[in-house]
């Protein structure tokens, strides 16, 4: 449903320090670096025209990138190791808690963490299996 979502920043070189770790814990890897955005999609690239599905950037406008107040990411996550882990990387590298990983509410396998990053922007993991 969605081509790519782009997030906002004020410090690409934070931005890099934060993502970096942060998507590999889902099999992402970044994979375009330019010098206002940098890229991020699977490991292995897919055979597609389209390697990037994460992107990070300086606002085009040059004025001050901010989060959106009721905004939120959630990435999938194929285990739920995986959402401890990108919570545990999130925290190591600048992220703030926004809720430890934990099943939710929503449904009885819905395993999540929240977390926003150096930045502000709300993200989240989830897995929906009972791994």
């Amino acid at each position: 449903m969605l081509l790519y979502i782009t997030l906002g920043t004020n410090d690409l070189e934070r931005s890099k320090d934060f993502y970096d770790p942060v998507m590999a814990t889902l099999g992402f890897g970044r994979h375009v670096t330019n010098v206002d955005e940098v890229g991020y999609g699977p490991v292995p690239v897919l055979a597609t025209p389209r390697n990037c599905f994460v992107w990070v950037t300086q606002p085009v406008l040059k004025l001050p990138a901010t989060w959106g107040n009721g905004t939120m990411i959630a990435f999938p996550a194929l285990t739920r190791k995986a959402v401890a882990n990108f919570h545990a990387a999130a925290m190591a590298h600048g992220g703030i808690d926004e809720g430890g990983p934990g099943l939710r509410a929503y449904h009885p396998t819905f395993y999540s963490c929240y977390v926003r990053d150096p930045d502000g922007n709300k993200l989240s993991a989830v897995c929906e299996t009972t791994v």
